[in-house]
């Protein structure tokens, strides 16, 4: 089957043609700027590539309640020129084909649960930790979107007392996993962005114990047999044992799990090349076709 796949995030769009096996034949880019510039740029991408389905993941908050009038629409984003914008509205009508549609990191996470190294295991949490933190769950075998979608990146945490900015950087709370751990915290808080920072171990340590907080609290409440860490701040490989390390040191024994007790197999690095967003675009769009 022939199947578009859309990854919407906020900086860029990353348009792809592949199949249900996950292979992606073709992929490109393109600036995230406005509806008005922009979704025309991806529709005539797709519009001569024969496509049967579409599978859209998103940034958001998005609404994906099937019922909702609004259904299928980006909503109360920060991007402001994106609010209230009818993307699936916008592609099937101009494709003509039925439009998979789930936000950025529950596409991630059925890509990982599809074809990478949390295949078989209908208990997974994703987390992608870049510009901003964001989860995809699932549950039994089902990706979960309660009332909107779980927005874990606004988790409140304890901050540390020597934080430098114990305030974070995000617009809505004080001390949120968002604002403490994201990529724009960590270039304000050290002056320089993650990828500059690599052999300071002071960086590291502080940022682990903010994600080991977050590791637990996904543990004692969602209880998932994998957690997936992706994004641009996880290409820093040094941070997972650190993150391991402290998880340990919270649980403090509590929990006693093959699973969990196995910490390398437990909370580990995206798996797909940094392709599972897309590949989580072709199983929405095969899944929406075969509904």
């Amino acid at each position: 089957m022939r199947i578009g796949a859309l990854e919407a995030g906020g900086t860029k769009m990353v348009c792809a043609i592949g199949d249900e096996s996950g292979g992606i034949k073709e992929q490109k880019s393109f600036p995230t700027i406005d509806p008005a510039t922009t979704l025309p740029e991806l529709l005539a991408y797709f519009k001569d590539k024969e496509i049967e389905a579409l599978g859209i993941a998103c940034f958001g908050p998005v609404d994906l309640d099937k019922d909702s009038s609004s259904y299928g629409y980006i909503t109360t984003t920060p991007k402001r020129a994106w609010a209230d914008t009818d993307i699936v509205g916008y592609f099937s009508r101009g494709l003509g084909v039925k439009v998979g549609f789930d936000t950025d990191v529950n596409g991630s996470l059925l890509g990982e649960v599809t074809y990478g190294q949390a295949k078989g295991l209908g208990d997974a949490v994703y987390y992608t930790i870049g510009t901003g933190v964001g989860a995809g769950v699932m549950s039994g075998g089902k990706l979960v979107h309660g009332a909107m979608h779980p927005e874990a990146g606004h988790m409140l945490l304890r901050v540390r007392e020597d934080d430098p900015l114990p305030d974070g950087v995000c617009p809505f709370h004080k001390g949120c996993l968002e604002g403490l751990a994201a990529g724009p915290a960590i270039e304000k808080r050290w002056g320089k962005k993650a990828a500059e920072l690599g052999d300071d171990s002071r960086v590291w340590d502080l940022e682990s114990y903010y994600l080991a907080q977050c590791m637990v609290t996904t543990t004692v409440m969602l209880s998932p047999k994998i957690i997936i860490l992706g994004g641009g701040v996880m290409h820093q490989k040094q941070l997972f044992p650190l993150i391991r390390e402290k998880t340990s040191e919270l649980l403090n024994g509590y929990i006693k799990n093959s699973r969990i007790d196995d910490m390398d197999h437990y909370i580990v690095p995206a798996s797909l090349n940094d392709d599972q967003g897309i590949m989580g675009c072709l199983k929405l769009g095969y899944d929406a076709a075969n509904v």
